[in-house]
């Protein structure tokens, strides 16, 4: 493809790599972080502030104290679990942007059954029903636009986008009406102690969901790459028209794996209701939530599309969120906030755009040519 062919300009070519060796991965994602960081640091300078200083800073305190690596945690886990829903949905070629409400209406779920269906029952009974009901609330929002695509064909992009919004709505409106509590801010009750997770000792990480998140990677494996229904996606998401000579149901796997995407997002939501210690509870859905379905997309792409790479790539993008927050602290300065979205928006774009670069060679050309 010719990008660019009038004579005074250089002559630019984008050609498909065959293949990409893991060297290439590798540099080209160090290359990525380091041009990343060159750009803040130029920023941090002309705002008079010691670029080193501030990331030694922020590297400390995310790796190096107990409430860096408690908050570490807590970023990590909604992350993960997203982000193995995504990975099985676009293996498939289906594009689920619609995490972020799957998640809210898991925390809406189990907040109605840890505080309205059974708040008395014994704590193992009432957890297993939480992460049940979660599960299911979470798959019930993803079949919609589901069904939608596989019996209309309507575009999945928009309708789980949109959702995001129904959602965010429905738990504004619970936590301002029916559902609110006896604070001065909009929250439900906290739920019954038996509903409230158990942490690692000495930090807030909610070690249920930790194992269940890192569980769900290697089950989500072992299920595209070693089951039928694992091959039948991925020749779907691969070559439609191919899988539709095979005799592969596409709405039956559209279906499935929307349900499996939106239900593991659903579990993220439970974790942050009965495991998160700032909440315990039905919250603001923009603090429930915190952009952890649209977050985790990113982190679906940089594992690219591995399940077994996600932690590592769920770790790194925790570790981005993270050191922003603690940046801003360090910052205090007006323009902090803006300047840690700034930080990691160029991370997360450089990174992006180095993706790119792997499975695409430029090819730059100075010099006379002619033709279009």
């Amino acid at each position: 493809m010719r990008v660019a062919s009038l004579a005074f300009l250089p002559e630019i070519r984008v050609k498909k790599r065959e293949e990409t060796s893991r060297w290439l991965t590798m540099k080209i994602s160090m290359s990525s972080l380091a041009i990343s960081f060159a750009i803040l640091s130029i920023i941090l300078a002309m705002l008079g502030r010691n670029p080193a200083a501030i990331y030694g800073m922020a590297f400390s305190r995310t790796f190096g104290s107990l409430y860096g690596v408690s908050f570490l945690g807590l970023k990590f886990i909604p992350l993960l679990l997203c982000s193995v829903g995504l990975v099985i949905a676009f293996k498939a070629g289906v594009w689920n942007i619609g995490a972020e409400g799957q998640l809210l209406m898991g925390a809406v779920a189990s907040t109605w059954v840890a505080l309205y269906a059974m708040p008395n029952a014994p704590g193992p009974v009432l957890v297993a029903c939480m992460f049940t009901l979660g599960f299911l609330a979470g798959a019930a929002w993803a079949i919609i636009p589901a069904l939608l695509k596989s019996t209309l064909d309507v575009n999945e992009v928009i309708t789980t986008l949109m959702m995001n919004y129904v959602a965010m709505q429905l738990v504004n409106y619970l936590i301002q009406g029916p559902w609110r509590g006896p604070y001065m801010f909009p929250k439900t009750r906290e739920i019954p102690i038996q509903a409230q997770l158990g942490l690692i000792p000495g930090t807030s990480i909610h070690y249920p969901t930790l194992i269940i998140g890192l569980t769900s990677t290697v089950l989500a494996y072992v299920m595209m790459e070693r089951t039928k229904f694992g091959f039948e996606l991925r020749v779907v998401g691969s070559n439609p028209r191919a899988a539709r000579y095979a005799g592969i149901s596409i709405p039956r796997v559209i279906l499935l794996v929307m349900a499996l995407s939106g239900g593991l997002a659903g579990l993220a939501g439970v974790g942050e209701v009965a495991g998160n210690p700032a909440h315990h509870g039905l919250y603001y859905p923009e603090s429930v939530s915190a952009g952890y379905g649209y977050t985790a997309i990113i982190v679906a792409w940089l594992s690219r599309l591995n399940p077994l790479g996600l932690p590592l790539a769920t770790l790194f993008v925790a570790a981005v969120l993270v050191s922003g927050y603690f940046m801003k602290i360090a910052l205090k300065i007006e323009v902090a906030h803006e300047l840690v979205n700034i930080f990691n928006g160029v991370v997360l774009i450089c990174l992006v755009a180095g993706e790119l670069l792997t499975r695409y060679r430029v090819q730059v050309r100075w010099g006379r040519h002619g033709g279009v």
